[in-house]
């Protein structure tokens, strides 16, 4: 027993001493440093120590790369490019978000580049025009059992020039990671620059899943509290041409770009042609309906369409079923001049998708954003 309990000892003796010389090594070997990044070409130079990562470094100095997950490489939204890296250096967490040209051209998630020799990075332009900034909240309604509408009034700096279906990121304090961020599209048009308007879907527990912490964070806020965001992202552009219709379709929590890119349209695009479809479960998730179809009434370009997936109650006079349905039912066969934008869950994104496909949509007139 004495000869058991000995040989236990000693083999925890190795592995803690084969753990002391990695940890070592790690620090001398591997994750020495100072490092310079090059950002585009000699616009920005950095100098990072080594063992971070490329994201922190960026955030660090300022440059804010979109990660609606916090660096937990899940959301792949923090791509910039490594002109120097191999496909062999990408991470298999990495791959199940880059396509077959970026793998070639050396795209990376800047959450899973660890800093460990000097780096030439490549990011997109407008990303460096990203800033941050303090913000306090003026307005907190809940507009459904699970959605609140949240206004923030822009302290530092004053102003924010986003545009049609912008996001920013909300900085959320945690207790094990300090401070997290997620991302949140913009629902106030676009001429309101000193205010920034949210719709924040609460994410509760269920069983092993745990709550949403942004969503919890920003459903106990309170008038008069303070937040940091950045801001503002995306990609989408609005074709701008006053014959071209525009396609939005949303669900659940997915009604906040579709409310920036509708206010928006109708104050400076207004005989703009322009349609929401926009899917609810029940008719307690049904929200902003009544100011949609007013909007209607004054705005003959302006067609609105909300269903319900589940049973609807005998007051429910509008269409029935799942979102999609309704976007075939509606829109011609023929979409080859249309644009669209798509906002809620995968499987609706996927659904929505087909039929605008199936009625010759051009793929590349299709964006989305898929939660």
């Amino acid at each position: 027993m004495s000869l058991y309990i000995g040989s236990i000892v000693i083999f925890c003796g190795l592995l803690l001493a084969l753990s002391v010389v990695l940890e070592i090594a790690a620090r001398f070997f591997v994750d020495a440093g100072p490092f310079t990044i090059d950002v585009n070409n000699g616009e920005r130079t950095l100098t990072a120590e080594g063992g971070s990562t490329l994201l922190n470094v960026l955030t660090d100095n300022k440059i804010f790369i979109p990660s609606a997950c916090g660096g937990q490489a899940t959301c792949g939204y923090c791509k910039v490019r490594l002109p120097d890296s191999s496909i062999a250096d990408v991470l298999p967490t990495e791959k199940a978000f880059l396509n077959r040209q970026e793998l070639a051209n050396g795209t990376r998630l800047a959450c899973q580049v660890k800093i460990r020799r000097p780096l030439s990075v490549r990011i997109p332009q407008h990303l460096l025009s990203v800033q941050q900034y303090r913000a306090k909240v003026i307005s907190t309604v809940s507009v459904t059992h699970d959605i609140k509408e949240l206004q923030f009034k822009l302290i530092d700096p004053p102003t924010m020039d986003y545009s049609y279906g912008h996001y920013i990121q909300v900085s959320i304090p945690d207790p094990q990671e300090g401070a997290i961020s997620r991302a949140y599209s913009v629902s106030s048009p676009i001429d309101q620059k000193d205010v920034i308007e949210l719709n924040v879907r609460l994410h509760p527990a269920r069983g092993k899943i745990p709550a949403g912490k942004g969503s919890t964070y920003l459903h106990n806020l309170k008038v008069g509290d303070e937040v940091i965001i950045t801001g503002p992202y995306g990609e989408f552009e609005l074709d701008t041409d006053p014959k071209t219709e525009l396609i939005c379709v949303g669900g659940g929590a997915g009604m906040a770009p579709m409310k920036n890119l509708i206010l928006s349209i109708l104050e400076h695009i207004p005989k703009k042609p322009v349609w929401l479809f926009f899917g609810c479960r029940t008719r307690a998730d049904v929200f902003y309906l009544d100011l949609y179809q007013k909007l209607s009434q004054k705005h003959p370009h302006f067609k609105v369409i909300y269903a319900l997936s589940e049973k609807a109650d005998d007051h429910w006079d509008g269409e029935t079923g799942f979102i999609h349905l309704s976007v075939d039912k509606y829109l011609p066969d023929d979409l080859r001049a249309q644009q669209a934008f798509l906002c809620g869950p995968p499987p609706m994104i996927d659904a929505v998708t087909e039929v605008l496909l199936d009625k010759n949509m051009r793929p590349e007139r299709i964006f989305y954003d898929k939660f």
